[in-house]
């Protein structure tokens, strides 16, 4: 009998060694780039979203809850990285579904935005709208610290969760890595 198709969100605390193997496959499977064998590409998310069939990871979503400075404020945020489907998965709404649990978990945090880089239309579908804000990271590339980058955006995307507007020409500064 075959297991219904279902969405989990597992704290990195709680992570099992069985799923980060299956996640750490899965990341290999779907990036050209090297991630050195882990489950994660710069740093440990804090909240893992997945799609689960009879066992089988085929989906994830990593989110990061983080505190970013825009412009001389503190800010609250949740972003998003390690986005993943399966090859053999692909076209059936999975990232769609995680991305929606990923928006409601985000909704009901502290955080004041939901930030992700990328381009795909499955963001924008959901409310996401790209922004060009200046921002500052430090590149972590090959897992290590690297040098402080700064540049426009042109790929940073933003969701507001609460009622604050996000400000476009606000400066950014990630006060750590990209996600």
């Amino acid at each position: 009998m075959a297991q219904i198709e279902m969405i989990e969100t597992i704290p990195e605390m709680a992570l099992i060694s069985e799923d980060e193997a299956q996640i750490t496959r899965l990341l290999e499977v779907c990036f050209p780039t090297d991630f050195g064998g882990r489950s994660f590409y710069m740093q440990r998310p804090h909240h893992r979203v997945i799609w689960r069939e009879d066992g089988r990871i085929l989906g994830h979503m990593a989110l990061f809850n983080r505190v970013i400075r825009m412009n001389d404020e503190l800010v609250s945020i949740v972003g998003l990285g390690d986005v993943a489907a399966h090859p053999d998965a692909r076209g059936r709404g999975i990232g769609a579904q995680l991305l929606e649990r990923s928006v409601a978990l985000s909704k009901v945090s502290n955080a004041d935005y939901f930030l992700l880089f990328g381009t795909r239309s499955l963001y924008s579908a959901l409310g996401f709208r790209t922004v060009k804000n200046h921002y500052r990271y430090v590149d972590m590339t090959g897992s290590y610290t690297g040098h402080v980058g700064e540049q426009e955006s042109n790929c940073l995307m933003v969701l507001e969760l609460g009622e604050t507007p996000w400000p476009d020409s606000a400066k950014l500064d990630l006060l750590g890595h990209l996600f």
